[in-house]
């Protein structure tokens, strides 16, 4: 039986501008969620735009959780946050037995939560000047000291893992979109992550292109990696995701098992959502 060990409680976001007293409205909105006052010359302006707004989300170790959503919602925003690339205003992570203030966080904390953790972005984000060996064993050298005899047998068994070993003397601008995707995923798992966010990561694709990136997925979930994944790709949603997340104005509005959501949707809202992402596939 799956075990959960990744868990988000309130986790709450906003961007934009500083209060009046001059202190960043991130920081204002966190004082208004969780009751802080800051005083006269700190009440924060009316304008401040918070884009989460108390996010829960539980993982289970092995799960493949799909956020779904209308665009604007908040599912990157939240996947960003969850390996801070963005500091979240309140929240609180449970992460492999270890708690957390996400607002707080050292970086020490924050580097220990990322040595177990990847993040695959929707735009590759590869080193030009390194091949495709180079971008795979760059993080292995230089920030796990890893000896680059070893670096290098891990990253070539990685990118033989998602069709890639052919290329490994190609630069990325030599490569699709798919292979360069190929090469981001394979570079997440050199590190052996316990749990990988993807971030809408064929959303730059053409559906030729889609279908590759979505079959080296496909292929991780089956040997039992962890993912979370923001994705518009219903099927994907719908025949690998263990449970899918439906979220819409920064909250999240569903959560179930992705053959309760696609076959018996939870409300009217999921139904619309769901004709329109359907119909334009």
């Amino acid at each position: 039986m799956s075990k959960e060990f990744f868990r988000l409680e309130g986790v709450r976001k906003a961007f934009g501008g500083t209060d009046a007293a001059g202190m960043p409205r991130e920081e204002a909105a966190a004082g208004r969620a969780t009751g802080a006052g800051f005083g006269s010359r700190r009440k924060a302006n009316a304008d401040a735009v918070e884009v989460l707004h108390g996010i829960d989300l539980a993982v289970n170790r092995g799960d493949v959780v799909a956020i779904l959503g209308p665009s604007g919602s908040g599912k990157t925003t939240l996947l960003r946050c969850a390996n801070f690339l963005e500091r979240a205003n309140v929240g609180t992570m449970v992460f492999d037995g270890e708690r957390l203030d996400m607002h707080r966080a050292t970086a020490r904390q924050i580097a220990q939560v990322r040595r177990k953790t990847a993040f695959v972005f929707q735009d590759y984000n590869l080193f030009r000047n390194r091949t495709v060996l180079g971008n795979v064993m760059e993080g292995l050298v230089t920030a796990r000291n890893m000896p680059k005899g070893d670096a290098r047998e891990k990253a070539v068994a990685c990118l033989e893992r998602v069709g890639m070993a052919n290329r490994l003397d190609a630069y990325p601008v030599q490569l699709s979109g798919g292979q360069q995707q190929r090469v981001a995923i394979a570079r997440a798992m050199a590190t052996d992550p316990k749990i990988v966010f993807f971030d809408e990561p064929t959303s730059a694709l053409d559906p030729e292109l889609t279908s590759e990136v979505l079959a080296a997925m496909r292929a991780l979930a089956d040997e039992g990696m962890t993912m979370v994944v923001v994705t518009h790709e219903m099927s994907f949603a719908r025949n690998v995701a263990d449970r899918v997340v439906f979220m819409e104005d920064g909250r999240v509005q569903v959560q179930a098992s992705a053959r309760e959501f696609f076959d018996h949707p939870a409300n009217d809202r999921v139904r619309a959502f769901l004709r329109t992402v359907e119909g334009a596939g």
